[in-house]
């Protein structure tokens, strides 16, 4: 029989279920900025890169792994009227440390202000993306390190289309790590009882 289809439970207990990309919860919950994951549509998990340094000894090339480089996560959000998510990231820019021009630039004023990675870091929190099975509890759990959003676009206007407005998200980090849960510990609570 495929593995595919087989669905008896082995000598430990456990039958092979395969992740879906459908059952997962992005949290924001920042000190400055606050998402409900429920407005997330999708979300890439991070990965990472491995550069490479050459040597070249006659007719050969040898290769040796390099510094590790954490690629960008970037998530999409349904952009909604009330709470206004616009508004919700503009809000986080201020907090973040951008001001827009305004008047004379003075050492120690607001307009002299700028963006810093501590402020950054904080507005955004530390974002988590949870892979659940499918009874709704934790398989994995990617946390970003030292995270801030890189870049936010807040989508296109279109008379042809008629799909929900999105705003596009990108955050940079500094590394992550998975904790892979063992999920007879990690049941999240359920109102369907």
């Amino acid at each position: 029989m495929a593995f595919w289809s087989d669905y008896s439970i082995d000598k430990d207990g456990k039958g092979f279920e395969p992740k879906r990309k459908f059952t997962f919860l992005l949290s924001i919950a920042g000190k400055d900025l606050s998402l409900e994951n429920y407005l997330i549509k999708k979300v890439k998990k991070p990965g990472f890169e491995i550069s490479e340094s050459e040597h070249k000894f006659l007719n050969h090339t040898f290769y040796y792994p390099g510094k590790v480089k954490w690629k960008e996560v970037s998530f999409t959000i349904v952009d909604v009227i009330n709470p206004n998510s616009t508004q919700k990231f503009l809000a986080f820019l201020e907090k973040c440390g951008y001001r827009a021009p305004q008047g004379p630039v003075e050492p120690g004023n607001a307009n002299a202000q700028t963006v810093s990675k501590l402020r950054s870091v904080e507005a955004l929190g530390q974002p988590i993306i949870r892979q659940l099975d499918a009874d709704g509890r934790t398989v994995d759990e990617w946390v970003m390190k030292g995270a801030w959003i890189k870049d936010v676009e807040f989508g296109e206007l279109n008379y042809d289309e008629e799909d929900l407005m999105a705003i596009d998200v990108t955050i940079r980090y500094d590394f992550a790590y998975c904790n892979i849960v063992q999920p007879e510990k990690a049941k999240f609570p359920s109102n369907a009882s």
